[in-house]
């Protein structure tokens, strides 16, 4: 059964780069009330063995299902990988991930996840061939049961538009780093906008630093008695976008997702969005 637009969690909980913090961090994640979790089979990047190992914990406590979560993993081409590889470099893309897939199934302990992601396109310059291979091998997974949904990361509006071109079908989801001194990402969010796509931003703190500093940040924080870093989450919901959080802090965690219920005015939210610091 595929799942709905009203499954698709408020906050998604990124794991990236918390190495062998990142089993108790997932636990703590989910117990502060988090019930989406990003991660990749990458892992130079992400351990997304211990992601596992954080859900089989938070499963053994209770209070958490797997039907209440929404597992997001992603493939990653081998240039993005180091040697610790999820499959068969000398096989072809399709079977990559195909094998990448089953490896994160296992890593996960599960049989599907919600959405599956191709971890950014083979070339900075394009929508390649080899990412035409891919994603029809991720449409395969998908027919198939092993992922409910189907999206791409750190994309160019240029490759969204070929990649519309070639393919017959959309991706759900759009992630992508998010830096306010680029407008936000306004093109690829108004592409997303229009063909219903969500789009994902992440580093929505830590990529835009300076921003959190600002005095109209910290003007609509100290009105609204909150922090900057709910300002911003909020802004994010506001114009759109579905936002990632990676903080180890339970306290921040908290916060964050006490952002939901924050609301900006539409003069705050244009003024945040013209910011281009």
């Amino acid at each position: 059964m595929p799942t709905s637009a009203s499954s698709i969690p408020d906050f998604l909980y990124g794991t990236a780069w918390k190495e062998e913090r990142t089993s108790a961090l997932v636990e703590l994640a989910l117990r502060m009330g988090f019930r989406g979790i990003d991660t990749a089979n990458q892992r130079r990047h992400y351990f997304e063995a211990g992601v596992g190992q954080g859900l089989a914990a938070a499963y053994r406590a209770g209070g958490v299902r797997r039907d209440d979560l929404f597992l997001q993993t992603k493939f990653t081409y081998r240039p993005g990988q180091d040697h610790r590889l999820p499959y068969d470099p000398a096989a072809s893309l399709s079977v990559q991930v195909a094998q990448s897939m089953a490896s994160s199934l296992e890593h996960l302990g599960t049989d599907y996840v919600d959405s599956y992601v191709l971890h950014g396109p083979a070339s900075g310059y394009g929508w390649t061939d080899a990412d035409a291979e891919v994603w029809e091998a991720m449409t395969k997974e998908r027919d198939a049961g092993r992922t409910r949904m189907l999206g791409v990361s750190n994309v160019s509006l240029q490759h969204l538009e070929q990649m519309a071109h070639i393919h017959s079908e959309a991706p759900a989801f759009v992630q992508n780093r998010c830096y306010a001194r680029l407008g936000w990402d306004r093109d690829v969010r108004l592409f997303c906008r229009k063909r219903k796509i969500v789009y994902q931003g992440f580093s929505l703190l830590t990529a835009n630093v300076e921003v959190l500093r600002h005095p109209v940040i910290t003007g609509v924080a100290a009105r609204a008695n909150c922090t900057p870093a709910q300002v911003m989450f909020a802004f994010a919901r506001a114009v759109g976008m579905l936002p990632l959080t990676g903080t180890s802090d339970a306290e921040h965690m908290r916060q964050d997702l006490a952002s939901i219920g924050l609301s900006l005015s539409n003069d705050a939210v244009r003024t945040i969005e013209s910011l281009a610091v």
